[in-house]
């Protein structure tokens, strides 16, 4: 017996089928991309900007004409965990689908082929590099743009929470990518993010390196009513129903944040058995089965937080 998807996907890949909208904002973000421009998407965390760059990834407008790749270096602090979180994405995405680009990719990195290491069982090198081995991180950054420069295909870069590099300890980073950027005609970028203030003066302060370098996509809430379509469908296809008003609760609730939302619909659909209807009086017990499913982590945070911050975090708590 074939096992049941869960339509209400939170993690992974999410096929055309189970992705709820965003039909203007893909057309924008391919047509953007493959007329040339460079590209900026802000919105709030969670709200499904990765999702929508990897299944613009794979439109065959884009998947058969195009190298792509992806980084989110929202936990990098310096250029060199940058540059390593680039090399490694490049090189492990080239080497399936193209062992000349590979081999090349590694001929280009001077400055640290000598390090890659090799599998003796399928006879190719293998991208095992420490952090520790980048000694000059802004001549293999060069490097790596060289190899986007010299690739067989053009190339779609997309970097998530691309406003971290503000916070590098080195402090000429955003002047550096733009130069390189500039300079790389064969590669487009997406730089997605999700500090509003902070991406806006990088990309629209006329003082800054990035100025006037991008289109700009703001990404909004999925609207309520394509929202419900989505919702009913799925359960109508699963043979089961869910009632209008339970989607505009957990909707309201979240204040449309897709991952939330998407999350506890998740949990409905599993609660809900073959023929059965879900209602209004199930959201608070799946809410409090996904907040039990973290405790372990909030336990951590909440112990981790200075005296203050958490004397704060209770009275937040206890305002509602």
């Amino acid at each position: 017996m074939a096992k049941e998807i869960n339509p209400f996907i939170v993690t992974g890949k999410i096929e055309p089928e189970y992705f709820c909208d965003r039909v203007k904002e893909s057309e924008r973000l391919v047509k953007s991309l493959t007329n040339g421009n460079n590209l900026v998407i802000i919105s709030p965390r969670r709200m499904g900007k990765t999702g929508l760059i990897r299944f613009c990834y794979e439109k065959p407008e884009i998947k058969e004409e195009y190298y792509t790749f992806f980084i989110d270096i929202l936990h990098t602090s310096s250029l060199r965990e940058f540059t390593y979180l680039l090399g490694k994405e490049i090189y492990e995405t080239l080497l399936p689908r193209s062992k000349k680009m590979a081999s090349l990719f590694i001929q280009t990195l001077k400055s640290i082929n000598g390090k890659f290491g090799f599998d003796p069982l399928t006879n190719l090198p293998t991208f095992n590099l420490e952090l520790g081995d980048i000694d000059r991180p802004e001549y293999t950054l060069e490097e790596i743009f060289q190899c986007l420069i010299a690739a067989d295909k053009p190339c779609i870069v997309a970097i998530d929470e691309f406003q971290q590099i503000t916070n590098y300890s080195e402090k000429n980073v955003e002047a550096l990518l733009r130069t390189h950027i500039q300079h790389c005609n064969n590669a487009q970028f997406i730089f997605a993010g999700s500090q509003r203030h902070t991406m806006g003066n990088m990309f629209l302060s006329a003082s800054r390196p990035f100025y006037q370098s991008v289109s700009m996509m703001h990404l909004e809430s999925i609207a309520i009513e394509k929202y419900i379509d989505f919702v009913r469908n799925h359960f109508k296809k699963a043979d089961r129903t869910i009632t209008p008003e339970t989607i505009r609760i957990v909707y309201e609730k979240f204040d449309g944040v897709t991952w939330y939302v998407q999350k506890t619909l998740n949990v409905l659909f599993a609660f809900t058995p073959v023929g059965a209807t879900c209602d209004e009086s199930m959201v608070e017990p799946a809410i409090a089965s996904v907040v039990d499913s973290y405790r372990f982590n909030y336990q951590e945070t909440l112990f981790r937080l200075p005296e203050r911050q958490k004397e704060l975090l209770v009275a937040i708590a206890k305002e509602g």
